[in-house]
């Protein structure tokens, strides 16, 4: 049986090449129009929007909070008044954004950037709390058509949600595009399961308990069964690297974290 991990040809994710027009996508399991993917996926977050970190907390056993910890150590926002502007795609309750600019300096500013209104509305509420109204922004925009000039941001991060988009070649490229030359982008997502025994553990744990917390905590496991399913199509930490790399990004390289449930990935705007 062909992998689609390692069989270019069966990636849902590849760029059409010459003579070819790709017209259809997965959407967890499911083969969907490339047309509908969004909407599908706007659903699952409007659903469980208010109660998305909640459940991040009861899926992860807390361990989210020690991979977002991981990538912003990498952004490593600078200290002091020097002027640091960070673009947080798809992270629409702030999470991260939140995070970096608590690390950071008095200079350090984030745009989070995604799709889902909803979501947006989560995150603005959570940062008036915060009193961070000031350094963080929220602007509703397509990771696919960033609605930002060339060169705008000094980091771009995007965390477990580039495997939502339904054309990712081409969010990596805007990422790249608006990166300033000597910046950085981060992807956090999960990734394949490399240490033995553990990966049977992880499968029964995501397809048999996430959706029953998700139906528990959430009142509804479809969206928790979508997620799940789209992390089983996301493709491994070696393949991503080689479609940063195909976007565009120099020095990419990735670390994987926890058996390789989840791997952050990095590359430069040279």
């Amino acid at each position: 049986m062909t992998d689609p991990n390692t069989d270019p040809t069966t990636d849902p994710n590849r760029e059409p090449g010459a003579g070819e027009a790709r017209t259809e996508t997965h959407f967890g399991f499911r083969t969907v129009p490339l047309t509908e993917k969004q909407s599908l996926v706007d659903d699952v977050f409007h659903k469980v929007a208010r109660r998305y970190d909640i459940m991040n907390d009861f899926m992860s056993g807390g361990l989210h909070r020690v991979w977002k910890d991981a990538l912003v150590s990498k952004v490593r926002p600078p200290q002091g008044a020097r002027p640091f502007e960070l673009l947080d795609l798809a992270g629409g309750t702030g999470d991260v954004s939140f995070r970096v600019v608590k690390a950071g300096g008095e200079g350090t500013r984030a745009t989070v950037a995604d799709i889902n209104a909803e979501m947006l509305a989560v995150g603005r509420e959570r940062a008036d709390k915060r009193g961070l109204g000031d350094k963080v922004t929220f602007t509703e925009a397509n990771a696919e058509a960033l609605p930002f000039p060339d060169r705008s941001f000094d980091a771009v991060t995007i965390a477990f949600g580039i495997r939502n988009v339904p054309r990712i070649p081409l969010a990596l490229t805007e990422m790249r595009r608006v990166l300033k030359p000597g910046g950085r982008a981060f992807v956090l997502e999960f990734s394949k399961v490399d240490v033995p025994f553990l990966d049977k553990i992880y499968e029964t744990y995501s397809f048999k308990v996430i959706p029953e917390l998700g139906k528990r905590v959430a009142g509804d496991a479809e969206p928790y069964q979508y997620l799940v399913e789209s992390i089983r199509r996301f493709p491994n930490a070696d393949v991503f690297a080689r479609m940063m790399r195909d976007a565009g990004f120099s020095r990419v390289d990735f670390t994987r974290m926890t058996g390789g449930v989840v791997a952050l990935h990095w590359g430069w705007r040279i």
